[in-house]
């Protein structure tokens, strides 16, 4: 099992990498390429659910946590130190770090 310190560590990359596929403006083309595609047929529940995925924080952080800690959890051989359930959890934890800090940008935004 990943320390605290790990998890906050995951979390807050996943922040990042949440932002990025979000809100970054280097993401911009590969947006718009999505937004003009679900333009053209708006009423697809694929093209929907898909739009919504990168245009919300908290949906997409999910995913975006769950791809960081697979990604630590493969570096570093850490699939088999516990049981999956266990590795459930974690990402929890990550995607709650995640959302914890896109909550609080979103709060300190507004002010």
């Amino acid at each position: 099992m990943s320390t605290l310190v790990v998890l906050i560590a995951l979390g807050v990359a996943s922040y990042r990498a949440t932002h990025l596929v979000v809100h970054d403006s280097i993401a911009d083309p590969v947006r718009d390429r999505l937004f003009n595609w679900y333009d053209r047929k708006p009423t697809s529940t694929p093209r929907d659910l898909l739009t919504t995925l990168i245009s919300c924080t908290y949906c997409a952080g999910w995913w975006v946590s769950g791809a960081v800690l697979t990604t630590y959890l493969s570096a570093t051989g850490g699939w088999s130190e516990v049981p999956l359930l266990v590795h459930g959890v974690e990402w929890f934890a990550v995607a709650g770090v995640q959302a914890l800090l896109s909550r609080w940008n979103d709060t300190r935004a507004e002010q």
